[in-house]
């Protein structure tokens, strides 16, 4: 078996021991020197930084504020009860306050009849109080979002899906950074809760891991997060009152997440967002491949509208400060925008302009450059991260065919930065009827 493997693998590994496409790899170095391998020791450091601090940390005080969960519900069903069950059960001492919205309620009764029926079970809980508020036309996940400030009490707002759960310690995980009184905002970790229900899902399990639960813990000891989840994020109240809510249109997650930024600069420091890895949601996915494409091509389409027509005058140092100007402009504008198209033409170009052994040689040296960089990333988590060892334990073998996942996803983005700049996609969301995004001022 093993000669056999060796056999299909000698034209790609004999040019390279020869040392024939040692040129063709020359060029790809600058590459992986000046983005790719520092970008990943930052993250790496990011993650010592915060294993070190995390097993420094004291005794944490008594401080537990009201908090208010906004629900965004619109056709979770009976799905919502464990979402409502979950954050009732949070073994946070102090007050919660679930208010799930229900969106377009006159042809979702299902789900606002759902979310009624748990309102028993909460009153049972000391310190619980459910409000169900319908929103009888369908007006989007941000309408929802907006409305729902109206019932906020809390000095905490958290903004949840309905069809997400999470850990007993959620709240109190995310609760406590918010005694520091320059934390903005805090991130929440999110899981993929149907990993095992195929291998596009397993796939994302790892993805997951490595770009939100690991990235993210890195990016967030130098106060660069990139993004507060949409289906999971946390506000201060009163940071959401200083910059009027969420705004109408697509990519509400990143829209909010950039306003808030727009403070960091002026604010000299005083503005933080956190991402906390303890602070735990789990969330369906896709569970085909091509589920998961087109749930990206929505995704990854919202990027070059938000970039390069709703906020572009906000790409500024002043405005966002250094760390996060330099961020937003490597990690948002190049690698998700410019880089895809670089990989693509450059993939093309090798072909054409070299024998396919040649070609077949360079593809796998940087094969193995990153599945080295994934795997030493993925066993640090693990190790030092991971709240559910034997879980991730189980996707180790995963990480053999995971950077050819992220290659496809890379041209996956392509072709959503082609879509949007040719029909506009950002204007087609399901996260809001037609007559909502398509009045957008922004085109």
């Amino acid at each position: 078996m093993y000669e056999y493997i060796l056999l299909l693998l000698s034209p790609i590994i004999e040019p390279i021991i020869s040392g024939d496409t040692w040129p063709l790899i020359m060029r790809f170095m600058p590459f992986i020197i000046f983005y790719e391998l520092p970008y990943t020791l930052l993250i790496y450091a990011g993650v010592m930084k915060y294993i070190w601090e995390r097993k420094r940390e004291g005794q944490r005080r008594d401080y537990f504020p009201p908090v208010s969960c906004i629900i965004t519900c619109y056709s979770e069903g009976r799905e919502v009860q464990g979402t409502i069950r979950s954050l009732t059960e949070e073994i946070y001492p102090g007050k919660i306050e679930l208010i799930a919205m229900i969106d377009g309620a006159s042809r979702n009764r299902d789900t606002y009849e759902a979310a009624l029926d748990m309102k028993d079970y909460v009153r049972g809980i000391e310190n619980r109080r459910l409000e169900v508020v319908p929103k009888w036309q369908r007006g989007g996940r941000v309408s929802n979002i907006n409305t729902g400030l109206n019932y906020v009490t809390g000095e905490i707002v958290f903004v949840l899906d309905g069809d997400t759960s999470f850990d007993n310690n959620m709240v109190e995980r995310a609760v406590r950074h918010f005694e520091d009184p320059s934390v903005a905002a805090v991130s929440g970790c999110l899981r993929v809760r149907n990993a095992d229900s195929s291998l596009a899902a397993s796939l994302q399990a790892v993805e997951y891991f490595i770009s939100i639960q690991t990235a993210k813990t890195g990016l967030s000891e130098f106060n660069i997060v990139n993004n507060v989840s949409g289906a999971f994020g946390i506000f201060r109240r009163s940071v959401v009152e200083l910059v009027r809510g969420w705004d109408a249109g697509t990519a509400e997650d990143l829209d909010m997440t950039l306003r808030i930024k727009q403070y960091f600069g002026r604010s000299n420091g005083k503005f933080r967002i956190i991402f906390d890895p303890e602070a735990m949601g789990h969330t369906d996915v896709p569970d085909t491949f091509l589920g998961y494409f087109k749930q990206r091509i929505r995704w990854d389409g919202d990027l070059p509208f938000i970039y390069f027509k709703k906020h572009w005058r906000a790409f500024r140092p002043r405005l966002l400060g250094w760390p996060n100007f330099i961020m937003s402009v490597l990690n948002g504008l190049y690698s998700q925008i410019v880089l895809p198209f670089i990989i693509l033409t450059y993939t093309l170009w090798l072909f054409w302009e070299y024998p396919i052994g040649y070609v077949l040689s360079l593809l796998f040296t940087v094969y193995i450059f990153y599945f080295i960089m994934l795997t030493v990333m993925y066993i640090t988590s693990l190790v030092f991260i991971s709240e559910r060892k034997r879980d991730d334990l189980s996707r180790i073998p995963l990480l053999a065919i995971f950077p050819l996942f992220i290659f496809s996803s890379r041209i996956n983005s392509l072709i959503a930065t082609i879509y949007e700049f040719i029909f506009k996609s950002h204007k087609d969301s399901s996260m809001a009827p037609w007559w909502v995004t398509r009045k957008s001022k922004f085109d």
